[in-house]
């Protein structure tokens, strides 16, 4: 009896020590946030974020679902005493109306590391009067509805943003970060929707999450390396986008970027690189791989001559793009230019590698083409349609 009672002790300390592991829950709703959809619940979310942040026991806080909260401008600040989950479950939306001039996010993450957002809630941005003002070329600039500045150790998982007036998730100077299960949804005309915009950012890694918007699905920026996007969909939208690289005259860096076992349907372009001329750095160290295309417009893309508004003047220097390997990709393209390799005289692309690419066009309505401009690469495989490099 006496072992039986001891044995029960134990598993009694045991079960208080998970528990203990678990940290203290804050509810929004504990700091007076009225969840009506219609009252401002901001400084109830800064409370919480107040008290959840300085409780060393690892400790969660929770918009709980079932409820609507609108949420004005606001950024939740770190460094926090322990690791911290915010668990999203219930509907957040940003006023519906034009509430800013400057450049804004709706809800900021700032230097927090060991952050874990979670849940089956979403950010609503309620995007369309932003678009339409935008359109009418009467907003300058709009805000992104989720972003994360220095947050290093960060998960982002199963939740689900919406109708972003900008943006609708970015990456800054973040390291080791996870976004899994993440849904984006926006009108495929909505201007600049990127899904998840990254940048001075390493270590990125994007699974299972279904991004359909008005511009890339994922774009991935200046000064990124080691990032890992797989098994998600794109589309409509624009694709997953590496750049624009050099604007202004500006020096870029971006490297090992891999794309795999994803999905693109009645996107602008599939995987891209794009740079502006006048620039300078390199981006190397690509593998895309594992890709299907459905009716996309440019399934391969790399383009030294990035200019949206087309009136750039020519320029000799370029950001100078090598080891770029596509394989295995299937599929078909909206238009016959399935394959673009656009590259600078001066800064040309090298180490082009593609293998097992059959590409069709959609209806098999034409032949699809390739065009190749100073660039060396090599083939590896059966390659349709049929690419020719500098030197081969």
């Amino acid at each position: 009896m006496r072992i039986f009672f001891v044995l029960l002790l134990l598993v009694l300390a045991a079960v208080q020590s998970l528990a203990g592991q678990q940290g203290k829950r804050y509810s929004v709703m504990d700091f007076h946030a009225a969840g009506d959809g219609s009252t401002d619940d901001a400084k109830a979310f800064a409370a919480t974020w107040n008290a959840t942040c300085g409780d060393s026991s690892g400790p969660s806080m929770v918009i709980p679902g079932g409820r609507t909260f609108l949420l004005s401008q606001i950024r939740l600040d770190g460094p926090c005493k322990s690791p911290i989950t915010v668990q999203l479950d219930g509907n957040t939306v940003a006023p519906n109306a034009i509430w800013t001039t400057a450049a804004a996010n709706l809800l900021t993450f700032y230097s927090v590391k060991n952050l874990t957002v979670d849940g089956s809630g979403q950010l609503d941005g309620n995007g369309a009067i932003w678009w339409t003002c935008f359109n009418q070329k009467k907003c300058r600039v709009r805000p992104i509805l989720l972003a994360f500045g220095s947050c290093n150790n960060l998960w982002v998982k199963s939740i689900h943003l919406k109708d972003s007036p900008d943006k609708h998730m970015t990456l800054y100077r973040c390291s080791q970060v996870r976004v899994n299960n993440v849904s984006v949804t926006a009108p495929g005309d909505s201007p600049n929707t990127d899904g998840i915009n990254m940048a001075f950012s390493d270590h990125v890694y994007i699974s299972n999450c279904s991004i359909q918007t008005g511009d890339d699905c994922v774009s991935i920026l200046s000064g990124t390396s080691d990032v890992n996007i797989t098994n998600s969909t794109c589309g409509p939208g624009h694709g997953i986008s590496v750049g624009s690289l050099g604007g202004d005259s500006s020096t870029a860096l971006v490297e090992r970027i891999t794309v795999s076992n994803c999905s693109f349907s009645k996107t602008l372009t599939g995987v891209r690189i794009k740079s502006w001329q006048g620039g300078s750095g390199k981006a190397n160290g690509f593998l895309f791989e594992n890709l299907n295309m459905t009716d996309v417009q440019f399934p391969i893309d790399i383009d030294q001559f990035y200019c949206p508004l087309g009136n750039c003047p020519p320029k000799d220097s370029a950001v100078a793009i090598s080891d770029a390997r596509f394989i295995n990709i299937q599929g078909t393209s909206s238009n016959p230019d399935a394959i673009q390799i656009l590259c600078s005289e001066s800064v040309q692309c090298r180490g082009i590698y593609l293998d097992n690419i059959n590409l069709s066009c959609s209806g098999h309505t034409a032949q699809t083409r390739a065009t190749i401009l100073n660039a060396y690469g090599t083939i590896g495989g059966t390659v349709k349609p049929h690419v020719r490099f500098l030197g081969s």
